[in-house]
């Protein structure tokens, strides 16, 4: 009976380092893009989109990709799907915003999202780490994600999601540098914890 309650503690220390651990990451991730917004100029963004639409494309996403079951989806900052034919210039995908959103209905987004994301990773247990992320209802948010996908625990779509939010981040910085010759300092980890 000890050793069924110590392997019970053990499992349910290691669940709790592992959300802390995804959280410290994953929330610095967040924090990292939302100091590329803050710090791209007022005056470059009805004209300069490309970082616009990199910026949404990538919440869009965080929020989608944290959404479980996805086919619960629904977005505080509406899109259109778009034909191939019919994406705008700097858009970087069929996902196009109904509108220039401003910087700060973006941030907005980003700090609802954060929240989401942070009330994701607090209630993960190991069961919850198992489900799989997308179900095979018909559903028009589906086009959003990958048939990869598809196959994708919970666990895996959380850092896959947390590594798209990297990768955006490092294209927002890399056009910071390019346009006003400054990006934001690099985030180590989430200031707060779980």
């Amino acid at each position: 009976m000890r050793k069924e309650r110590h392997a019970d503690n053990k499992t349910f220390s290691m669940i709790n380092i592992l959300k802390k651990c995804l959280w410290k990451n994953f929330g610095a991730s967040i924090y990292m893009l939302k100091n590329a917004i803050i710090l791209w100029p007022e005056e470059y963004w009805n004209t300069n989109k490309k970082f616009f639409y990199n910026t949404y494309h990538c919440l869009v996403f965080l929020d989608y990709y944290l959404t479980i079951p996805p086919k619960n989806y629904s977005t505080m900052l509406p899109f259109t799907l778009t034909d191939p034919g019919d994406i705008p210039e700097d858009a970087i995908d069929d996902v196009v915003p109904n509108k220039i959103y401003s910087k700060k209905e973006l941030l907005d987004y980003l700090q609802s999202c954060r929240e989401k994301c942070h009330k994701v990773i607090a209630a993960l247990t190991e069961k919850k780490l198992k489900e799989r992320w997308i179900d095979e209802s018909e559903n028009m948010y589906l086009a959003l994600a990958s048939s990869d996908a598809k196959n994708y625990s919970v666990l895996e779509i959380l850092f896959y999601n947390m590594r798209h939010v990297q990768h955006h981040a490092a294209q927002l910085n890399l056009h910071l540098r390019q346009t006003i010759n400054n990006a934001p300092d690099y985030v180590s980890q989430a200031e707060d914890n779980l």
